[in-house]
């Protein structure tokens, strides 16, 4: 569908070089299991060069690094963790717990629960990702998680300062200056010094992810997380310099972050090219924006607004960026994204850094069967029931008798025969000597 003005072209990632990170990241895990916080210090060593006499900032700590923050790095950073969490707050809102009677004396209700403790990973090998702790943070206290670990490496040896200012000010209470897989893998497992966490959010290098990967099921993760990716939609009258800077703007995340434009104007089209070739030699993240555009990026053109959403939707973006003259029909005509930002007064990078949006999405075609972190991740939503009245439990008694029996579930049918015989006085044929139901009922 469409015409190429750009075809990817991507390095072919061999299944040895996946295999590869598969095998390191089993054998750490397993080291880890074994030798626990000593195998967390040597892979710490070997990784970042980074072996302090605690990994855990003291509260003290916290506090010096926080005071040698720029003030205005420190109110930059409240201010986004306010639309977080002003956000957050009313997703939660809209979750509802329930009570209803379905039948007299028969109470079935919904409540949400907040996950008890959480692991939040806030990568740190290119970018001290200081949004990363806004997110996963900010997200689950304000569902009510009451135990949050922040674990962030080390940047070329130094204490990320801002990362950590972030980080306290999001409310974590602890903070482990730890990273990649040794990270993931006691905040999992747990060690003499770090009590596990019950679930893993945040994103991370492949490494951190295949991690994720592996210990999911003993701990809950957000999501398998891939590169990040930006699909933008313009039509004729969307301006191809924003474009060309925008889809710059994702692919400096890294040399596998697709960038991929779909237009209704070739021309357009074309023009952006010539704009994003011009702006790269300049860039100062051109070591990893240019091998994205080069090996990823994509401009396809489309014959009409229809064909570009339909296309759209194939490609199920993490981030999906409207240039076009309606841009809320996507609303409309969209099914399979992350996140949509509507018009040239929106883009991307407002979701990444400032605007209250969780920026922690799917990506890899995974939008197609799930959102991105929210507040109801931290959440688990259960169930409960209660039988207070006799004739109502007499009358599910039966029921359930009945339908268990077709499936062969005989335990279960006794279970309900016996509230039958209990509450409405059925014959319980089965009943064993001295239960006081033997014969014909209660």
């Amino acid at each position: 569908m469409g015409k190429h003005l750009k075809h990817a072209e991507p390095k072919e990632q061999t299944a040895a070089s996946n295999e590869a990170v598969k095998d390191v990241v089993t054998g750490v895990i397993a080291d880890i299991r074994e030798r626990g916080d000593a195998a967390v210090r040597e892979y710490s060593e070997r990784f970042d060069t980074w072996s302090p006499e605690s990994f855990r900032l003291s509260p003290e700590q916290i506090e010096k690094i926080v005071s040698e923050v720029p003030q205005q790095v420190i109110d930059d950073i409240r201010f986004v963790q306010d639309q977080v969490r002003n956000f957050a707050q009313h997703q939660l809102a809209s979750m509802g717990e329930f009570e209803i009677e379905t039948l007299p004396g028969v109470r079935l209700g919904q409540k949400h629960i907040p996950v008890q403790a959480v692991g939040a990973y806030i990568p740190g090998g290119r970018y001290p990702l200081t949004a990363s702790a806004h997110m996963t943070i900010v997200t689950a206290k304000t569902a009510g998680v009451p135990r949050v670990v922040a674990c962030t490496p080390p940047i070329r040896g130094e204490v990320p300062a801002a990362t950590v200012a972030a980080a306290h000010l999001a409310g974590a209470d602890e903070i482990w200056l730890l990273g990649g897989v040794q990270a993931v893998a006691a905040m999992a497992i747990g060690t003499d010094t770090m009590a596990p966490v019950n679930l893993i959010a945040g994103p991370g290098n492949a490494y951190v992810a295949e991690a994720k990967r592996q210990l999911f099921g003993q701990i809950g993760i957000d999501l398998f997380a891939g590169p990040t990716e930006i699909l933008v939609l313009a039509d004729d009258d969307a301006d191809p310099y924003t474009c060309a800077v925008d889809l710059l703007s994702q692919a400096e995340h890294g040399p596998d972050s697709p960038a991929i434009l779909i237009t209704t104007s070739e021309e357009l089209g074309q023009r952006a090219v010539e704009h994003i070739e011009a702006i790269l030699p300049d860039m100062p993240t051109k070591d990893f924006a240019g091998p994205a555009w080069r090996d990823h990026g994509q401009v396809i053109v489309v014959d009409g607004i229809d064909e570009l959403y339909e296309l759209a939707d194939e490609f199920a973006s993490e981030h999906v960026e409207v240039l076009t003259a309606e841009p809320r029909l996507a609303l409309e005509r969209m099914t399979q994204y992350g996140a949509l930002f509507l018009g040239e007064g929106t883009c991307v990078s407002y979701g990444d850094k400032v605007i209250g949006t969780n920026h922690v999405l799917p990506t890899r075609g995974a939008a197609r069967y799930t959102g991105g972190l929210w507040v109801g991740k931290y959440l688990k939503t259960v169930t409960y029931q209660e039988v207070t009245e006799p004739g109502s439990s007499a009358f599910l008694g039966r029921l359930c008798g009945r339908a268990a029996r077709v499936e062969l579930f005989e335990g279960h049918a006794r279970s309900g025969d016996l509230r039958a015989a209990k509450f409405g006085g059925d014959a319980l044929p089965w009943a064993t000597e001295g239960s006081g139901y033997e014969g014909t009922g209660a």
